[in-house]
C-alpha cells in the first residue's frame, strides 16, 4: 500500500479542510474517514476555564464534525459508498467527574453520528462510532503512573485489564470493510465490560 503523512490541527477549520483536500489530491478519492484526534483536560467543573473548554470541544467535536463533512462532500461528489468512523469513548454515555468538557464533546459526537447517518444513508455512506474504554495509550499515562488510580480502574473493568490499540483498530477495520455495509448509526463499545459495572470512574 501507499501512505502519505500530513500534519494538521483539526481544531483549526482551514487545516482540517486541507487535510481532506491534500488526501484527495494525492489519491484522487476518499473511501474511509476515521476521526481519531482527541484530548482531555481534567478539572473540577467549577474550575474549567473558557480556554480549556474551547480547546477540548474544538479538537474532539468540532474537528470530527468538519472532517466528516469534508469527507462526505468528496464521497458524494464521486458517488463512493464511503465509511465515516468516529473514535468516540465510553464517555459519550458514561459520566466522568472532573472531565466535563471531554464528556460533552463525546456526547456531542454520539448525536453527530446518529444524525448524519440519516442524512448520508441515501448516498450509501455509513457512519458509526467506536467507544473505547480504558485503552493503553498516552491519554491514560497519568492513570498508569499512579498505582492507586490504576488499581481502582482495573477494579471497575470486568476483564481486569486495559485494552490495546490494536484491538480498537481491528474493530475499525471491520466497520470500514464490506462486511459492515449494513451497519450504520451505531456505537460499538470496546471496554472490557466497563460500561456494565462502573461506579462512574
Amino acid at each position: 500500500g501507499k501512505a502519505i503523512v500530513i500534519q494538521a490541527d483539526v481544531s483549526q477549520y482551514q487545516q482540517a479542510m486541507g487535510l481532506i483536500k491534500q488526501t484527495v489530491e494525492h489519491f484522487d478519492r476518499l473511501d474511509i474517514m476515521v476521526n481519531n484526534a482527541g484530548m482531555e483536560i481534567h478539572s473540577p467543573f467549577v474550575d474549567v476555564t473558557e480556554e480549556q473548554f474551547d480547546r477540548v470541544i474544538s479538537v474532539d467535536l468540532k474537528g470530527a464534525f468538519f472532517c466528516a463533512q469534508a469527507a462526505a462532500h468528496e464521497m458524494i461528489k464521486r458517488k463512493i459508498p464511503g465509511r465515516i468512523i468516529n473514535i468516540s469513548s465510553v464517555h459519550e454515555d458514561l459520566p466522568m467527574p472532573q472531565n466535563v468538557p471531554y464528556c460533552c464533546a463525546k456526547g456531542g459526537m454520539r448525536m453527530l453520528m446518529r444524525t448524519i447517518c440519516l442524512e448520508l444513508a441515501p448516498y450509501n455512506i455509513t457512519v458509526n462510532n467506536i467507544g473505547p474504554g480504558a485503552v493503553d495509550t498516552p491519554i491514560d499515562a497519568d492513570v498508569k503512573a499512579d498505582p492507586e488510580k490504576m488499581a481502582a480502574l482495573l477494579r471497575e473493568i470486568p476483564l481486569h485489564r486495559m485494552g490495546q490499540p490494536e484491538e480498537v483498530g481491528k474493530l475499525a477495520l471491520y466497520l470500514a470493510s464490506d462486511a459492515a455495509s449494513y451497519v450504520t448509526g451505531a456505537t460499538y463499545f470496546i471496554d472490557g465490560g466497563l460500561m456494565r459495572s462502573t461506579g462512574g470512574l
